[in-house]
C-alpha cells in the first residue's frame, strides 16, 4: 500500500489541506484501502494545534471533509513508512532531508514538482490567499495518482 505524506512548516495550513484534499480524491476513487495519507510539519512550533481556521473554512466551502486533527512534526521513522513525502516549498524539502538523514530513495520532493508546472505552493499564512493555495494543492494532488500508477 503506498503511503503519501504532505509536509509544510507548521502542519496547520498547506500540508493538512494536501492531506484532506488527497484523502477526498482517494475516497472518490474508492482507494481508501489502497493508499495511505498523512501530513506533518518540519517544525515543532505548532505541534498539537488544530488546522488554521481559514484553511479549515476553505476546505469546508469546497466540500472537503476535514475532521479535527492536531499538528505534528515529521520524524526520521516517517521516511521508512511513506513512499512519497511531498513538500510545499524548497525549504521544506531540505529540512525533511535533514530530519530524516537524507533521501536515499528519492521520495522527498515538492508537490508541484510531480506536475507539468513545478514550483512552490503559495503560503496563505502570509497572504491569506487560501484560494490560490487550494488550487495549487488540488492540481498537485491530481498528479499523485499518475506518480503512483493509478
Amino acid at each position: 500500500m503506498p503511503n503519501v505524506m504532505f509536509v509544510c512548516h507548521g502542519n496547520i495550513c498547506r500540508s493538512p489541506m494536501g492531506e484532506y484534499i488527497f484523502k477526498h480524491m482517494v475516497r472518490e476513487r474508492g482507494l481508501e484501502d489502497v493508499i495511505g495519507v498523512a501530513s506533518s510539519a518540519i517544525s515543532d512550533e505548532e505541534r498539537g494545534n488544530p488546522v488554521y481556521p481559514p484553511a479549515q473554512r476553505k476546505l469546508e466551502r469546497m466540500g472537503i471533509d476535514a475532521p479535527p486533527r492536531r499538528a505534528r512534526r515529521i520524524t526520521k521513522a516517517d521516511y521508512a513508512e511513506y513512499d512519497l513525502i511531498l513538500c510545499m516549498e524548497n525549504y521544506h524539502v531540505e529540512a525533511v532531508k535533514r530530519i530524516c538523514g537524507g533521501d536515499p530513495e528519492g521520495k522527498v520532493m515538492r508537490l508541484l514538482d510531480i506536475t507539468a508546472r513545478p514550483g512552490a505552493i503559495a503560503d496563505p499564512w502570509y497572504t491569506d490567499d487560501f484560494d490560490t493555495a487550494y488550487d495549487q494543492i488540488w492540481y498537485g494532488c491530481e498528479a499523485i495518482f499518475d506518480r503512483l500508477g493509478f
